[in-house]
């Protein structure tokens, strides 16, 4: 079973990269569904988290909280930031959220977007890690084309999620998720075609298995 971890910077679009590549290995694509499930096995649903944003802690968890809102930005932990929302603190929330991902990894295979995957997924076998990355200038034309929005407003979207997605790996593994040490291939897909970084992606993770 095939397992490929996928880190995208906002802007490179990994949330169609991500999909295709699953479709083209016959693998699951996994993505919001991990900290769902954690959520629902805690007994609380990530809106009913949300709805409390305003109460939550200054610092990381308010950074993080507040990146859940922004689009394509899921990250298992967030909401257990949120005072009253949830009983465990968010290192138990990550801890589950990492064991459901090394769980369906060993049964099923899958195409992991986000969620420190390739830390998490580090010593699984075959396992293929990928970085989607490019200079902020292209990342910002993109999404602003894509998006239809000002390139200010596009500005401000993508380092709100640089800000939060590198704090949140930083601070629960203590690593720099911009560190090309950590992949396998590191991809610019704003200059590649998408069809293009579909194809070298599943090229590579076919060579691993």
């Amino acid at each position: 079973m095939q397992v490929v971890t996928i880190s995208a910077t906002y802007g490179t679009a990994g949330s169609q990269i991500g999909p295709a590549v699953a479709e083209r290995l016959g693998v699951p694509f996994v993505d919001r569904a991990i900290p769902s499930a954690v959520a629902e096995e805690l007994g609380c649903s990530l809106e009913e988290a949300l709805a409390h944003d305003d109460r939550a802690e200054h610092g990381l968890g308010r950074l993080l909280s507040g990146a859940m809102r922004l689009p394509t930005v899921t990250f298992g932990g967030v909401d257990m930031y949120v005072p009253g929302a949830m009983p465990l603190p968010p290192e138990e929330f990550v801890r589950r959220t990492e064991r459901m991902l090394r769980d369906m990894a060993r049964n099923q295979g899958g195409v992991f977007l986000g969620r420190a995957g390739a830390m998490v997924l580090a010593d699984h076998p075959g396992a293929l890690h990928v970085r989607l990355d490019a200079p902020i200038k292209r990342r910002i034309r993109q999404t602003a084309t894509l998006g239809e929005l000002s390139e200010r407003e596009a500005r401000r979207i993508i380092e709100d999620n640089d800000r939060a997605r590198t704090a949140y790996v930083r601070h629960f593994y203590r690593a720099d998720p911009a560190d090309p040490c950590q992949y396998h291939l590191v991809v610019d897909s704003t200059t590649i075609p998408v069809p293009a970084c579909v194809e070298l992606i599943v090229t590579a993770a076919e060579a691993l298995d």
